[in-house]
């Protein structure tokens, strides 16, 4: 089997809300052939675009999921994740760059850097993957691609080099300046179909000239040969692209385009970029853990003769049945193939391989190293490993933060509630940051995620998708418990009911743990606590740890030191010595002086200066902390720290407050302690739900 791997490219396409990225990517699949029409996100024609496929995507025109495509530009393979912008659904794009070679980070041209550009960002680095800049939306009054590009350098920290400029701004954006090949390009047709090469105008030349130093510059830091030619005066096209690609694979240079993807104007050279820049799998150095030889870490190798390595990163339950979404890393795989899930050992035959094309597929025979697509029917859950049966390997999975909302729902009826577990299986299985469980004291259905509009979506995707009608209830916050000193526990756990009894004395002391949830200190000597009930001291302490006794929260950041202890040779045992532990842990915990922690959320307000005291009033209002506002072009951002709590419903008060001109995006920060007050009323509100039990 032949491969050729140099023409794959793996891209995301990532950016803050609204900034342009599926109307990018619409532009990307018709000037490639893959579509025949344009359908806008809003568009009047009512389509939606091609790859919001989900209804409700259509109707908000927002990207709920990643959906995967893939197209063909100058002879390579293009697949593209086009991914959501809204941070609730951050997970999606945590899925897409893990499994990723490089990315384009798309910026609004008048926004500039917003909040979540800096969170995508940040991802990228997470996950060391290359990108490229593309500043959209030349076309939108007040743009200012130059002001953009040093946000990058400024609040990204990317070394952002302009590779093109714009012939025009606003309403008289004609087209872009190349500066690698020094021409104009413009965008004919009535779809901007036909590229046309020409001189750069006379009023833009001196300009042009001056950047292209710049890139030069920028790029001769790569390459010596390019170094010396630009010295000479005699750099050429591909020695410049050769520079600016070796820079962006190391991570060190960010090319940065503009354009309109609305207006038609930029893309294909951003395509161009695309192939240029970004790397091939084979540029990019992945690792795995082989299993049978103690995890050792090695680099896998993008070659199809060898065992297969892939990585199972999405889960979708379609109206075609259970579609994973995999990218092979090493080796290559067939229909008919049998395949080993590493976590779980179990053998599965490939039935059906096929290439996503948003919510369409083509089915294929083969798929080889590099490549993304989807298998049918097999059980898996997101971040498994899929290998050869004669090798034991496994891919590091991904990153997956902890839900800080949750709210109880009800179902109305019986025919609702049978309907709700399905739904709520499948939910759950599909995205790792939606969780759902049944309160054990309540007996209430709680479902968890990362914001209101996370789990809004998921109740309307019940009623709509599994005709499940349910009530939901307030949303709640999910506080944590933490201890803020060091205290000393002795407890004996003593029972005698007739039969064998239960002994166990364990002694020690917690304090409070600066990085992670939990940790278990064995500091017992001489054998007071027997060796084989060591492992039921921690036990004991993990089950305390899961219920604080201040407001039924988790504990978290507790060391739990055990130094002295007791047994009986008859009565002790492993439950003994467990309940022995609980008791301790509820003994020291009292005088460790809890605390109640609340998730505190980074909040970025957006819209027209004159509407900045109103919303700086609402978040102080908020017990908000304003950490600074940056005002440009009588656009302010107002970024604070607020309390999740309190955020509950406030985009409602934020558009009464600003006439709908003003929005805002929060993702979660930190858990800090709540006020004195607050924890008093949380304090309340537990105890008068646990009295009426």
């Amino acid at each position: 089997m032949k491969w050729n791997i140099d023409k794959v490219r793996n891209i995301g396409i990532s950016a803050h809300i609204d900034s342009g990225k599926t109307t990018l990517t619409e532009r990307i699949l018709y000037y490639t052939q893959r579509i025949h029409a344009i359908h806008e996100v809003r568009g009047k024609d009512g389509v939606g675009a091609t790859m919001d496929s989900m209804d409700l995507e259509k109707e908000r025109g927002i990207t709920i999921q990643s959906a995967a495509t893939y197209c063909s530009w100058q002879d390579h393979t293009v697949n593209i994740i086009d991914t959501p912008g809204h941070v609730d659904f951050t997970i999606e794009v945590e899925r897409a760059l893990r499994v990723l070679d490089g990315a384009v980070l798309i910026l609004c041209s008048v926004g500039g850097v917003q909040s979540q550009s800096i969170t995508v960002n940040r991802q990228m680095t997470r996950y060391k993957v290359p990108r490229i800049v593309f500043i959209n939306k030349c076309d939108r009054t007040g743009a200012n691609p130059g002001r953009v590009a040093r946000q990058v350098r400024e609040k990204l920290g990317l070394n952002a080099v302009m590779m093109q400029l714009p012939i025009g701004l606003e309403s008289d954006l004609n087209g872009v300046i190349d500066l690698v090949k020094m021409k104009a390009i413009y965008f004919d047709g009535d779809q901007g179909e036909t590229i046309r090469y020409d001189e750069i105008p006379a009023d833009l030349l001196a300009e042009a000239e001056a950047r292209r130093e710049e890139l030069l510059d920028a790029a001769s830091m790569f390459s010596d040969e390019l170094m010396e030619a630009a010295l000479e005066g005699t750099p050429t096209e591909e020695m410049i692209i050769a520079a600016v690609r070796q820079g962006t694979l190391a991570l060190e240079l960010a090319p940065v385009l503009v354009g309109s993807a609305y207006k038609n104007k930029g893309v294909q050279p951003l395509l161009d970029a695309v192939i240029n820049y970004l790397p091939a799998p084979a540029d990019i150095e992945n690792t795995a853990l082989d299993m049978a030889n103690d995890e050792q870490e090695f680099t896998v190798v993008p070659d199809p003769e060898k065992p297969l390595i892939s990585l199972a990163f999405k889960l979708e339950d379609g109206r075609y049945g259970q579609l994973t979404y995999v990218r092979t890393y090493q080796g290559a795989m067939k229909k008919g193939d049998t395949i080993v899930n590493s976590r779980t050992g179990k053998k599965v035959k490939i039935g059906r391989l096929v290439r996503m094309h948003a919510n369409e597929m083509e089915e294929i025979e083969q798929a080889g190293p590099g490549d993304i697509v989807a298998l049918f029917g097999i059980d898996c859950a997101s971040g498994d490993t899929f290998t050869s049966p004669e090798v034991s390997m496994s891919m590091s999975s991904m990153h997956v933060p902890e839900p800080v909302i949750s709210l109880a729902i009800i179902p109305v009826d019986n025919k609702s509630q049978g309907n709700m577990s399905k739904a709520l299986n499948r939910f759950t299985k599909e995205d790792p940051t939606f969780k759902t469980f049944v309160d054990p004291e309540t007996n209430e259905t709680i479902i968890s995620g990362m914001g209101e509009l996370h789990l809004d979506v998921y109740i309307e995707r019940m009623k709509r998708e599994y005709m499940a009608e349910v009530e939901a209830g307030r949303p709640r916050v999910a506080y944590r418990e933490t201890i803020t000193r060091r205290a000393e526990f002795n407890y004996i756990h003593k029972k005698q009911t007739g039969g064998s009894g239960q002994f166990g004395r364990v002694a020690g002391y917690m304090e409070p743990l600066e990085e992670g949830e939990y940790e278990f200190v064995d500091k017992i000597v001489g054998g007071a606590i027997p060796r084989e009930f060591i492992s039921s001291c921690d036990k004991g302490f993990t089950k305390s740890l899961q219920k604080g006794t201040l407001a039924g929260a988790p504990v978290t950041g507790v060391r739990c030191v055990i130094n002295d202890g007791a047994a009986h040779a008859v009565d002790s045992s492993d439950v003994a010595f467990q309940l022995a532990a609980v008791g301790a842990f509820k003994e020291g915990y009292l005088k460790a002086r809890p605390v109640i922690m609340e998730p505190i959320m980074k909040v970025a307000a957006e819209g027209p200066s004159e509407f900045q005291g109103a919303v700086m009033g609402s978040l102080n209002q908020r017990r908000g902390i304003i950490i600074g506002t940056t005002e440009e072009s009588n656009y302010t951002v107002v970024e604070a720290e607020v309390p999740l709590a309190e955020m509950f419903g406030y985009s409602t008060v934020l558009r009464s407050l600003t006439q709908g001109k003003a929005e805002f995006t929060m993702e979660f920060s930190a858990y800090k302690p709540v006020p004195k007050s607050v924890a008093e009323d949380v304090i309340k509100a537990y105890q008068e739900e646990k009295n009426k039990k």
